[in-house]
């Protein structure tokens, strides 16, 4: 199975439930995915730009990526402008986590009033 399948076309019938949970599923995954290896980043930047310990880096990291902004004052110049960046980078890195996470719900939902659409065109027709 691969990771990128296509998404099928507006001509062909929707896939069945079982298999769009499954694709939910892995989109969910890319998704955590992303997120984590954001966090990882971060974690590795605070502990080597400002010689943090691991766990107070993991915090300021999961701070900055849920929004609410580093906990502790920065020292160094380095770790400041790091911290700048990777909050502009968690922002970016959220809208696309969030994409990735909607893209086939928000596929199915335009795919199945597609199809409910034509249904209704035809039935005009006859």
């Amino acid at each position: 199975m691969r990771i990128f399948e296509n998404f099928e076309h507006r001509n062909e019938k929707l896939i069945p439930r079982r298999k769009f949970y499954l694709r939910v599923f892995k989109f969910a995954m890319i998704s955590l995915l992303i997120l984590l290896v954001s966090l990882g980043i971060g974690v590795v930047g605070y502990m080597e730009f400002e010689k943090m310990s691991w766990v107070d880096a993991f915090l300021n990291s999961a701070m900055l990526m849920g929004g609410m902004g580093p906990v502790g004052t920065l020292q160094t110049n380095a770790g400041k402008v790091f911290a700048g960046v990777y909050a502009l980078y968690c922002g970016f890195i959220l809208l696309v986590s969030v994409g990735v996470f909607i893209a086939p719900i928000f596929h199915r939902f335009l795919h199945y009033f597609h199809i409910e659409e034509e249904e209704q065109g035809q039935t005009e027709k006859s």
